[in-house]
């Protein structure tokens, strides 16, 4: 694999990388970071070939409490419209589909814990996902959803939220944690723990932290979709 200039957007420091770091590294791609808790600067558009927008607690539109967050979405969009390949994850994934013209909102559920998805009709003929399962867990923590933008294709689905992953042309979002580690798991929970209330899909602390097992398929699923997302394998 030729290695790419990552650079990445990460909202509070326990969501980070995880297990994307393990791939950056392994495959030698030099990676550059703006930590918007640290007032760290943007880089020009110029200076990467991916981008990743990683998840946090707040909201897209929470601009009165994070001021970044406006300079963030207009700076995503001028990746996309610069046909950088670009991943989002959960909070990521929302601004990157309001950056898409889709609306984002509050979901029916919030939706925090080890849950399954599945493959939607348009799952199943993409070659970013040949060979997944019908139906797997992943690990979740949102509360917000979003509407597909134009021209994507919907991925995946879950029973608490129906718009769970699309993909159009070389832009991918996520609203789950493929990426999700031991560590970064704990950190989670540690920094959420007044979100795990009672809600039909979301787990306890304890629940959440029991099936640790899950995440070496979740990295290798991850791993995956980032070896395709990178060589244009959609």
């Amino acid at each position: 694999m030729k290695p790419i200039r990552i650079h990445y957007l990460q909202h509070v420091p326990f969501e980070d990388l995880g297990c994307i770091e393990q791939w950056i590294t392994q495959n030698h791609h030099p990676s550059t970071v703006t930590r918007f808790f640290e007032n760290d600067e943007l880089p020009s558009l110029s200076d990467f070939d991916m981008l990743i927008v990683m998840g946090g607690p707040m909201g897209i539109y929470d601009d009165k409490e994070y001021p970044w967050l406006t300079e963030e979405r207009q700076f995503i969009r001028k990746a996309i419209d610069a046909n950088k390949t670009v991943l989002g994850i959960c909070l990521g994934s929302q601004l990157i589909a309001h950056a898409m013209g889709a609306k984002v909102y509050p979901n029916r559920e919030k939706e925090i814990g080890w849950f399954d998805i599945s493959l939607t009709e348009q799952g199943h003929q993409s070659r970013l996902l040949e060979g997944f399962d019908e139906t797997f867990p992943v690990f979740h923590w949102h509360g917000d959803t979003f509407e597909l933008p134009a021209g994507a294709h919907h991925l995946f689905q879950s029973e608490g939220c129906v718009n769970q992953a699309f993909i159009r042309d070389h832009v991918l979002a996520l609203q789950f944690h493929f990426e999700v580690t031991p560590e970064s798991l704990n950190e989670m929970v540690k920094h959420g723990k007044e979100e795990l209330t009672d809600g039909k899909y979301i787990q306890s602390a304890e629940e959440i932290l029991a099936h640790q097992q899950l995440i070496p398929q979740n990295n290798d699923l991850m791993f995956t979709i980032l070896d395709r997302l990178v060589s244009n394998v959609f």
